[in-house]
């Protein structure tokens, strides 16, 4: 194994240098899909090895099961909003909270808003966030609709409020859900 500091990016990390053997079907599909997203094949088993680490090897043990798009928004729209704020008050809130510290070992604000983007990014969600007149803004798209979003929107002001005693401001549509709160 050999160790690489890579000084001079924002960054820096160690990486290493490791051999495996590798299905050639599967080599060529992984070479397939970095020349379709541009990016080199070393990039690209990086990301799917930082996917697993950080998200993919605890979806299991935290009760996360993969479900169809299609099959949330109808589930979600078919609940009324007196429901989705009763079920993000009763138990989305403790889930929420339980799952993240499983995941990062820690619940603080940065522990817990860098597992809330990856699991976002986990949901097929657009994830945008900026820093503005010392103020977090965090925007985030999706196609799920508008209970889902009061269901996080719900979530995040219980978090903020009860866990990091934290004001935040968030406002929701159909499809984004924005929000905001001092650094």
């Amino acid at each position: 194994m050999h160790d690489t500091d890579n000084s001079g990016f924002e960054e820096s990390k160690k990486t290493a240098t490791m051999t495996f053997r590798i299905d050639e079907n599967v080599i060529k599909i992984l070479r397939s899909e970095s020349k379709r997203n541009q990016i080199t094949l070393n990039s690209l088993v990086n990301q799917l090895l930082k996917r697993y680490v950080e998200w993919d090897m605890y979806q299991p043990k935290v009760g996360l099961i993969p479900i169809a798009k299609p099959i949330v928004v109808e589930l979600f729209n078919k609940m009324s909003k007196e429901d989705i704020s009763d079920m993000a008050k009763r138990i989305g809130k403790d889930v929420v909270h339980d799952i993240a510290l499983f995941m990062k070992n820690r619940m603080d604000l940065d522990s817990f808003l860098s597992w809330f983007e990856r699991r976002m990014t986990s949901s097929l969600t657009e994830t945008n966030h900026t820093i503005q007149d010392g103020y977090h803004i965090y925007v985030l798209k999706h196609e799920l609709g508008e209970n889902w979003s009061l269901y996080h929107k719900i979530v995040i002001e219980l978090i903020f409020n009860e866990i990091f005693n934290k004001t935040v401001n968030v406002t929701v549509s159909s499809t984004t859900i924005r929000f905001r709160f001092k650094d």
